[in-house]
């Protein structure tokens, strides 16, 4: 009798060890499967550029002039917001080393937030800027994030509800922390897409994030957006850019 207690405990036990394991490994599985999808990394070499003073980098940099030419026509990104995305990363990565952004993933995330600018049949002007106005939908718990006004309309039009704004779409009071100067002209302006470009590079390098890694990658796109199928949107977007344009680095 003795003797079939202890084996029905041990039946209990190995069974209890077993599905432990079991949704361990499961867990690993999923972790794993997570950890190899970020997108390759993609760069392009720059001119030798002569220098300049900016408000917020002391050089917005231009890519290739015949890769950029090349690489809009294999991704169908505008020459003017591809230029300004390569930059970004450039700039980025210079102030922040370890980071190691690509251009393909600023890319991306233009792509998904607004068509590289020409949400609502828009465009960009041969100087960056939005030929009009993008703004997102009111901020109102209605479908989406409950956030109060913080910029009295100023940049959304709206003095009741914040709406994201530009090609990167940010939300006011981010761009208050986050906006930089990308162009040189002394102001951040979330509607250029320079400066709207340069900002999300940096706020996806910030906190010392290494976008090299996958676990790295996953966490910046997240942050800016906290959504598991935005992650996958831009993931997706980003590797087709790098492949299309032979660039991974």
């Amino acid at each position: 009798m003795l003797r079939l207690k202890r084996l029905a405990v041990f039946c209990v036990f190995a069974i209890c060890v077993i599905t432990a394991l079991s949704f361990w490994a499961l867990g690993q599985s999923g972790a794993d499967a997570r950890g190899t999808l970020a997108p390759p990394r993609a760069e392009v070499k720059f001119e030798t550029l002569a220098a300049g003073i900016a408000s917020a980098v002391n050089v917005t940099a231009n890519a290739d002039a015949q890769w950029l030419v090349q690489a809009a026509a294999q991704t169908g990104i505008p020459a003017r917001a591809l230029r300004a995305y390569v930059a970004a990363a450039g700039a980025a990565n210079h102030a922040n080393p370890a980071c190691g952004i690509g251009w393909n993933t600023v890319a991306a995330i233009g792509f998904v937030e607004s068509a590289h600018g020409s949400f609502g049949g828009g465009s960009l002007t041969p100087s960056g800027q939005a030929s009009g106005p993008i703004v997102g939908p009111s901020l109102d718990g209605n479908g989406f994030a409950v956030i109060a006004d913080t910029d009295g309309g100023v940049l959304d039009g709206d003095a009741r509800w914040d709406r994201a704004v530009g090609p990167m779409q940010f939300i006011p009071s981010t761009w208050k922390l986050a906006g930089l100067d990308g162009n040189g002209d002394g102001k951040a302006d979330p509607f250029n897409i320079d400066d709207a470009a340069l900002s999300a590079a940096g706020y996806l390098c910030a906190n010392g994030r290494d976008l090299t890694t996958s676990n790295g990658w996953n966490e910046a796109v997240y942050a800016y957006n906290q959504s598991d199928s935005y992650v996958d949107q831009v993931r997706s977007r980003a590797t087709s850019y790098a492949g299309k344009t032979g660039t991974t680095g």
